[in-house]
């Protein structure tokens, strides 16, 4: 029995069709290009596939798709996913003897074994030896061009001196299977992407703040709903700095990411939190590579960034001491820079605003403190936090934890789990005092700290 597909899938059928019409055109540019008959191939294409360029498969997904070589750029970039020999198929038919072919362009990738398509090997089909057509199609894969702009398609960095347009043709991993499979798949922690997609399950009604915290995170909220009108505005637009930048400082399990997350949540944003410590530490010399593709996707995707541990970049400067201090240096330039320039909403996290150097707090439009909460919010955090499947012992006296000892909320959470495990492992079932006193002990000790 077969199973109908989402209309958002370009059908295999179909997918067969737009091969073999790419097929022909590279042929036929091939052809023309031996019989130095540049002119063939154009009334060729043009009373081949008259209009059909603009009545697309991908229509749906790419409405700003218009013209047959932004076509050919995007099945150029979706070959490879699709068909691994397609290029070399062609090639050997018109080259037998074997032999180099720079014009066409393509590179070996590392694993994959056939041609990879370059901007060269679109200048070549689209434009072959014309000078004014394959600028054109260098035009393509400039920032102004919605290739770029959505994050779409992109030209892979080559090395300083190397023309840009050898550059291998890429692909985002999230177009590949939106266009192929009608899905979004979120770009994944890696080297290359050093930031996590930060989700949760709670509300806001689960967020125990300080009061003043709440209403400064209030501030934030109002700028998401109302920053366009501000932008819009003729006289405002030209003085006010794009993006909204904030910096939240205080202990650690106090609520920061899950503030980022929540706001991420009600706005309908992706947030991504990158540790900076780690970025710093892992990836010396590479640090401006991997934030540079964080930047970018964030812009065009318009997610929240959320930066922990910004003192690791952001810290109170030493004079160069090492070449660590002057990549480091190089670094926190290059990060100011990229938040300054950040047109959403950025979030910097650390535990201690006294280590973030004075320059840099400047530059915020808002700083937050995040305190450990006190004996009142405390409370509330025992009380939202006490699963409501087990049983507790009726002398359970949640008041005189929140009073005695300062937690906050993530190390709660921590010991209401480690009590509720153990509650559940004897006959009766039942959470009591001692456990959760055990598990005050218990987090204290991962803290050095006594109870």
């Amino acid at each position: 029995m077969s199973t109908a597909l989402p209309e958002e899938i370009v059908a295999p059928p179909v997918l067969e069709n737009m091969l073999s019409d790419l097929r022909q055109i590279i042929i036929q540019r091939l052809e023309s290009y031996f019989q130095q008959d540049a002119a063939a191939f154009d009334n060729w294409l043009s009373r081949t596939f008259a209009d059909q360029f603009v009545k697309l498969p991908f229509a749906r997904q790419l409405p700003q798709l218009k013209t047959p070589a932004e076509y050919m750029v995007l099945l150029l970039a979706l070959v490879p996913h699709l068909q691994p020999n397609f290029f070399e198929s062609i090639m050997v038919e018109h080259l037998p003897g074997g032999g180099d072919f720079p014009e066409f362009g393509g590179v070996k990738g590392t694993n994959h074994r056939g041609i990879l398509p370059t901007g060269e090997t679109a200048q070549f089909i689209i434009g072959g030896t014309d000078l004014t057509q394959r600028l054109a199609v260098q035009a393509l894969f400039e920032e102004e061009h919605f290739f770029y702009q959505n994050d779409i398609i992109w030209l892979e960095t080559v090395r300083e001196g190397e023309p840009t347009m050898s550059g291998r043709i890429i692909l985002a991993p999230e177009w590949v299977n939106t266009l192929l499979k009608g899905t979004d798949v979120k770009p994944k922690f890696s080297p290359d992407f050093p930031a996590k997609l930060v989700q949760t399950k709670m509300d806001w009604n689960d967020l125990v703040l300080h009061p003043f915290t709440a209403e400064q995170i209030e501030d934030i909220k109002r700028w998401f709903r109302y920053h366009t009108v501000l932008e819009a505005d003729v006289n405002l637009s030209r003085k006010i700095r794009q993006g909204y930048r904030v910096l939240f400082h205080g202990p650690p399990g106090t609520g920061k990411t899950l503030t980022a997350g929540l706001m991420g949540k009600e706005f309908n944003k992706d947030v991504y939190r990158v540790d900076l410590s780690q970025i710093v530490s892992k990836y010396i010399g590479e640090t401006e590579k991997n934030l540079s593709k964080i930047f970018d996707r964030a812009e065009h995707k318009d997610w929240i960034l959320f930066f922990d541990e910004a003192d690791a970049l952001f810290g109170k400067r030493t004079n160069v001491q090492s070449s660590h201090d002057k990549y480091a240096n190089q670094e926190v330039s290059f990060l100011l820079q990229r938040v300054e320039d950040f047109g959403g909403l950025l979030i910097l996290a650390s535990n201690y605003k006294a280590n973030m150097d004075e320059a840099f707090l400047r530059r915020f439009h808002s700083i937050v403190h995040f305190p450990m909460p006190n004996a009142q919010e405390r409370l509330r955090l025992w009380q939202q936090s006490l699963p409501h499947s087990i049983t507790t012992h009726n002398q359970l006296n949640l008041s005189q934890l929140a009073d005695a000892h300062e937690l906050s909320g993530a190390s709660i959470l921590n010991i209401v789990q480690f009590a509720a495990l153990k509650a559940l492992s004897r006959p009766d079932q039942t959470l009591y005092q001692d456990d959760l006193l055990l598990g005050i002990r218990r987090e204290l000790r991962k803290e050095d700290k006594s109870a």
